[in-house]
C-alpha cells in the first residue's frame, strides 16, 4: 500500500506510556494476539501450552480468544503512567496507522453521506503495549485488536503488526492495513445500530443462534473493510493506492484468522458448532464481496448468509 499525499489522522490516542490491567476478553478481529518478542513465548511455547491446555481439560480456543462484538471484561485495576519508549519502527508503524485510519476516514465519510445520509462520527484509535483499560473492561494485549463500542474507540497493540506474519503468516502492510479497516468496521456497525441488535440477542436465543450472529457481524464487519479498499483504490488516487498483492495480503489474512483455520492449529480438528468469526472461506469471500462492490448496502451476511 503506497501513500503519496495522504494525510495522517488526528484521531490516534497515544497510551503506550500507561500501564494496563491483566484481563482476559474477546477480541473482535478473532482474539488472536499472542506474546512472542520482548522475551515473551515463541511459537513453540504456543504449540506446548495448547497441548498442555487441552490434556488439563482447559478449551484451547478460550487462549486464542473468539466471540464477537464488545470485549468482555473480567478484572480491572488502575493504569500507570511511564515515560513513553518507542522505537524507529514504532514511529514507522504509528505513522503507517495513522494514514491507514485516514483513509477510513474519507471512505466513511462519503460513504455515509451517499449511503445513509447523515454524517459520520470518526472513532478514536488507541494506541497502547501490554495493557489498555476502556470502557469496556481492562484488557491485556493477548485479546488482540478490539473495538469497544462503550467508548468508540479501536485498541491496539503495535506488536501485533508483527506477529501477524511470524504467527498468523499474513504478511504484508495491506494486511496489516485490514485489520484496521475490519474494526473499523465493527465501529460503522456501532452507528448503524447492528451491533446493538446483535447484542440485544443474547439471552433471548439460543447460543448456536446467537453464535452465527456473531459470525454475521463479523464477516459485516469483513465486508466493509472491503468496501474500504475499493474506496482506497477507486477514489483516492494521488493521496493512497493499492499496489500489485495487496489485495492478495488481505484475503490471505482474512482467511488467517477463519475459526476453522484458528481451531486446527489449535486442536488439530474443527468444531462449526463453536464457530464465532467464519471460516477463512467465509471472511475470503465476504471482504471480497465487499472490495468488488464498495457498496455497504448491495451485501448483507444478516440476509444473503441465512
Amino acid at each position: 500500500m503506497r501513500f503519496e499525499d495522504q494525510r495522517p489522522s488526528d484521531n490516534i490516542e497515544d497510551r503506550r506510556g500507561n500501564g494496563g490491567g491483566p484481563a482476559r476478553g474477546r477480541s473482535p478481529f478473532g482474539g488472536v494476539r499472542l506474546p512472542v518478542g520482548r522475551g515473551g513465548m515463541g511459537l513453540g511455547g504456543l504449540v506446548l501450552l495448547l497441548v498442555l491446555a487441552w490434556a488439563a481439560g482447559i478449551d484451547p480456543l478460550q487462549l486464542l480468544g473468539g466471540g464477537g462484538g464488545a470485549l468482555v471484561p473480567i478484572e480491572t485495576s488502575d493504569a500507570s503512567e511511564t515515560p513513553l519508549r518507542s522505537t524507529p519502527l514504532e514511529e514507522q508503524q504509528k505513522a503507517f496507522v495513522a494514514r491507514v485510519l485516514a483513509t477510513t476516514e474519507q471512505c466513511w465519510r462519503d460513504t455515509f453521506a451517499e449511503r445513509f445520509d447523515r454524517p459520520y462520527v470518526e472513532p478514536k484509535l488507541v494506541l497502547f503495549r501490554d495493557g489498555v483499560r476502556s470502557a469496556c473492561g481492562a484488557a491485556s494485549s493477548s485479546v488482540g485488536p478490539f473495538y469497544c463500542p462503550g467508548d468508540a474507540k479501536v485498541y491496539l497493540d503495535l506488536s501485533f503488526l508483527d506477529e501477524m506474519e511470524r504467527v498468523l503468516g499474513a504478511r504484508g502492510d495491506f494486511a496489516q492495513a485490514y485489520v484496521i479497516a475490519h474494526e473499523v468496521g465493527h465501529h460503522v456497525q456501532n452507528l448503524l445500530g447492528t451491533s446493538r441488535k446483535v447484542q440485544g440477542e443474547r439471552g433471548r436465543v439460543s447460543e448456536a443462534e446467537y453464535n452465527r450472529s456473531s459470525v454475521r457481524l463479523e464477516l459485516q464487519a469483513d465486508y466493509f473493510a472491503g468496501c474500504w479498499a475499493h474506496y482506497v483504490e477507486h477514489r483516492l488516487q494521488g493521496r493512497a493506492e493499492l499496489e500489485v498483492g495487496d489485495y492478495e495480503e488481505a484475503i490471505a489474512a482474512a482467511q488467517a484468522v477463519g475459526d476453522d483455520t484458528l481451531q486446527r492449529r489449535a486442536t488439530g480438528r474443527v468444531m462449526p458448532e463453536q464457530f464465532t468469526h467464519g471460516t477463512a472461506a467465509q471472511r475470503a469471500k465476504w471482504f471480497r464481496l465487499g472490495y468488488e462492490s464498495g457498496d455497504p448496502t448491495a451485501h448483507d451476511p444478516f440476509r444473503d448468509e441465512r
